[in-house]
């Protein structure tokens, strides 16, 4: 059962099934149905309730860093993150007409930035991200039969792990425990 602490990954979710019959709203819009869902007036009250639970008396929080990988073309950036792995972008950002894109991905808890920026990160980075599920995730890429990429599993002696390569050289390797 999901409670206050998954508001954001429900919000995620809610705009993304929302956005799969063509309904579109803001992630902002997603935050405050969630919070109305559950009882708070407002998003800026389940968020500072959140905050109070995460980091009760602490002063220092430091989150999951969030990898930026360059890219170079947006079409095949977004053939693969999106179609192939299944992310929803969440934002997109340029700084004008005709300028290179910056923006967030995400699937269930994990994050990926990518970036056109010259300066924003090296072509052939690698993440490494812990999941559930790791042999239904290997199985739904399988289906998609995507030609550019076949991942495999391997047992690793950390758990169970699919490596996959994007079209610019960056690499994710997805982890199980076993």
């Amino acid at each position: 059962m999901r409670d206050f602490r998954d508001a954001k990954l429900m919000a995620r979710t809610l705009k993304a099934e929302l956005g799969k019959d063509n309904l579109e709203i803001t992630h902002s819009r997603a935050l405050e149905l969630v919070a109305r869902q559950m009882g708070f007036e407002h998003w800026n009250i389940l968020a500072a309730r959140i905050a109070a639970n995460e980091h009760p008396q602490a002063d220092i929080a430091i989150e999951a860093p969030i990898p930026i990988f360059r890219i170079f073309d947006v079409d095949k950036a977004m053939e693969f993150y999106r179609d192939f792995l299944g992310f929803s972008v969440d934002f997109e950002h340029r700084f004008g007409e005709n300028f290179p894109l910056y923006c967030q991905l995400s699937r269930g808890t994990c994050v990926l930035h990518l970036s056109e920026h010259a300066g924003d990160a090296s072509p052939g980075a690698k993440a490494f991200s812990w999941m559930r599920g790791i042999k239904t995730f290997h199985a739904e890429l399988t289906a998609k039969d995507y030609r550019y990429l076949k991942p495999g599993l391997e047992k690793a002696p950390w758990g169970l792990q699919m490596t996959v390569t994007d079209p610019f050289s960056n690499r994710i390797a997805f982890c199980e425990k076993l």
